[in-house]
């Protein structure tokens, strides 16, 4: 499913939100919004952006580090995997 990258999360779609964000997050990361082995927004940032609780941001960030995306430093943040890695 193809997510626009400026798309608001629709709490009452089908879709989980977690899902709906971590779609819309992938579509930013593929318009370049945020470059490889550099962070993207924190959690708290992610939370009050897209109005969301902390645990669905967590559940949409662990779903795009499974899809290899995505990748976390503990302590430092979450970044953007440089293709090919």
């Amino acid at each position: 499913m193809e997510f626009d990258p400026d798309a608001h999360i629709d709490h009452g779609a089908p879709l989980p939100p977690y899902r709906q964000l971590a779609g819309i997050l992938a579509a930013r990361v593929q318009r370049g919004d945020w470059q490889p082995n550099r962070a993207i927004p924190s959690e708290a940032h992610l939370v009050q952006e897209y109005g969301v609780a902390r645990a669905t941001v967590r559940r949409a960030i662990a779903v795009l580090v499974d899809q290899g995306a995505l990748f976390v430093v503990p302590q430092r943040g979450t970044f953007v995997k440089p293709e090919g890695q």
